[in-house]
């Protein structure tokens, strides 16, 4: 995946999930994805390149760092449980989905019972992005 098309591809894919909202808290360079208040997916540029933040399971973050050399540690967040995404070799449509979703449901999963949008244990269960790299 080219930089040009990392940002459409990402906010594409989270602006169809249910009850997620786009913010701009941090001014016209950060799109914040929300879902009931809590963040789930950041969208800017560091030094002229296109990164997506996204929260990942612990192992799963580690398992990602050491795959893929466009997915490195949180950019301004913390190490363990978020990941940045940049473009390149092996970062693809099937995989950008794959992690917004996951972002999404580790987060859905933290919000009290009564207010989630969905089930993060049933939603889009399969193709998460875990399960495929066969863990």
């Amino acid at each position: 995946m080219n930089a040009s098309t990392l940002h459409k591809t990402a906010a594409d894919c989270a602006e169809g999930l249910p009850g997620a909202h786009l913010e701009h808290p941090f001014g016209p360079d950060w799109e914040v994805f929300k879902v009931r208040g809590k963040v789930f997916m950041l969208m800017t540029e560091v030094p002229g390149r296109p990164v997506v933040i996204l929260k990942a399971d612990p192992g799963d973050a580690h398992a990602l760092r050491r795959q893929y050399r466009h997915i490195t540690p949180g950019y301004h967040m913390n190490k363990k449980h978020w990941i940045t995404l940049e473009s390149g070799e092996g970062i693809d449509k099937k995989l950008v989905g794959e992690l917004v979703t996951d972002s999404y449901r580790l987060v859905v999963a933290h919000l009290p019972r009564a207010v989630r949008p969905i089930d993060p244990h049933t939603y889009g269960t399969g193709t998460g992005a875990a399960r495929e790299r066969g863990r």
